[in-house]
């Protein structure tokens, strides 16, 4: 069930079930936020935030899903934990950021960033070869995000790419790390949400690799 709230913003749609469901799913004690704003004077992104973390607490608490959803914010937390050590009520902040881009990407409210993108494609190097090579990535995203078309941008990445293949800052190829299978396995509990079966592999694979 959806309400209408006058706020700064004039009248939005508001659904208490949203806040519901980031706490069932986050596990986060949202209803002891007080905005004593300790989790915003202490973060180091806050600048380039468009709704600070404060405040997006009070917006998820309002359930104002569509401006949450549709914020800059969720995507820009660097996860570093800074607001969760600072909080004195262990809110678990991170946890809310970690569970409203699950919700956005589900709903697929990810027009406005790329970097849902740029994590997928991170993640993806992670799972090939249990480690990043930078090369690739910048290749891979280059071409998923459709920036090789932007020839400018291209010649500049080429440049600065070139500079740091001379100060040995790039290495050409990719290496894989010894225990790989192990990687791959954590990648299939998070994906399969069946931990049991993988435990039961866990030692079989360590011996393959």
């Amino acid at each position: 069930m959806t309400v209408r709230l006058t706020t700064s913003q004039g009248s939005e749609s508001a659904d208490p079930s949203f806040a519901e469901e980031v706490m069932g799913r986050s596990h986060a004690k949202l209803e002891r936020c007080y905005q004593c704003q300790a989790c915003s004077s202490g973060c180091p992104v806050a600048f380039a935030f468009d709704y600070a973390p404060h405040r997006l607490l009070r917006m998820v608490q309002f359930g104002l899903k569509d401006r949450v959803l549709d914020s800059q914010t969720v995507w820009l937390c660097a996860s570093c934990e800074t607001c969760a050590t600072r909080c004195p009520n262990d809110i678990g902040i991170v946890h809310v950021m970690d569970t409203l881009r699950d919700i956005a990407i589900r709903e697929e409210r990810t027009a406005q960033t790329k970097l849902p993108l740029f994590h997928n494609t991170f993640l993806g190097e992670i799972r090939r070869h249990g480690r990043i090579h930078e090369l690739t990535l910048i290749i891979q995203y280059t071409f998923a995000s459709g920036e090789i078309f932007h020839v400018r941008k291209l010649l500049k990445d080429a440049l600065l790419g070139a500079r740091m293949f001379a100060k040995d800052k790039l290495v050409p190829l990719p290496k894989k790390i010894k225990g790989i299978g192990i990687v791959k396995s954590i990648f299939r509990q998070t994906e399969r949400g069946n931990c049991s079966h993988e435990r039961r592999n866990y030692s079989q694979e360590r011996k393959n690799d």
